[in-house]
């Protein structure tokens, strides 16, 4: 039997008005998918379990919703849904949602969320291409780059920044220990990225 939590039925209400019908469509198909589900918070965004392992998430902000797979670089598509651009940039599989008309067929989302399953009963797990270890890159998480690339100025900022200065943003906001903190970073943080701040621009002459 699935469980649902409290703090996502919150999520969604204090979202903006056009993404509320879009995360609840989305939630109902991933219970209806997969009665097994749990519902957890993670990274301040919604997130679904099935069998400990992390199945798919959700999360609005200002303008658009996103929705990921978390072994989606695993699964079959078919009818060739996922989008490379949305992926890249940090939005989700589906590219930046405005209404759920936008997302894919009921039957094609719960298609692939079954494929997405039978990938967690099987034992998929994501694995790092040893011949990428070369250059080590910096994991920047969906919640941030999504909040960025809302601002125009400072997506274009944060573009330019050094590698270890995005770090030191990245860092900074994953290792706040609470949702709250981590939440007030990241919104302090957007604000420095547009005026083209480094995280410790305080501290430089």
């Amino acid at each position: 039997m699935g469980t649902r939590l409290p703090r996502i039925d919150e999520y969604i209400i204090k979202s903006a008005e056009f993404a509320i019908p879009i995360l609840d469509y989305w939630r109902e198909l991933v219970h209806a998918a997969c009665p097994d589900v749990k519902e957890v918070m993670k990274w301040s965004m919604p997130f679904f379990e099935y069998k400990n392992g992390n199945l798919c998430s959700m999360a609005s902000f200002k303008y658009h919703c996103g929705f990921h797979f978390w072994l989606y670089s695993k699964m079959k598509d078919p009818d060739k849904l996922f989008s490379v651009d949305g992926e890249n940039s940090g939005m989700g599989q589906f590219g930046k949602i405005t209404k759920i008309e936008e997302l894919p067929s009921e039957e094609q989302i719960i298609a692939l969320i079954h494929d997405a399953m039978s990938l967690i009963d099987n034992g998929v797990k994501i694995t790092k291409d040893p011949a990428k270890k070369v250059v080590k890159e910096l994991v920047i998480p969906d919640y941030i780059l999504e909040a960025i690339d809302d601002n125009p100025d400072a997506l274009e900022n944060f573009k330019k920044f050094t590698l270890s200065q995005k770090k030191e943003y990245v860092d900074w906001i994953v290792e706040a220990k609470s949702e709250t903190t981590r939440v007030k970073r990241m919104e302090r943080a957007v604000e420095w990225i547009e005026e083209g701040k480094t995280r410790n621009w305080k501290y430089q002459r």
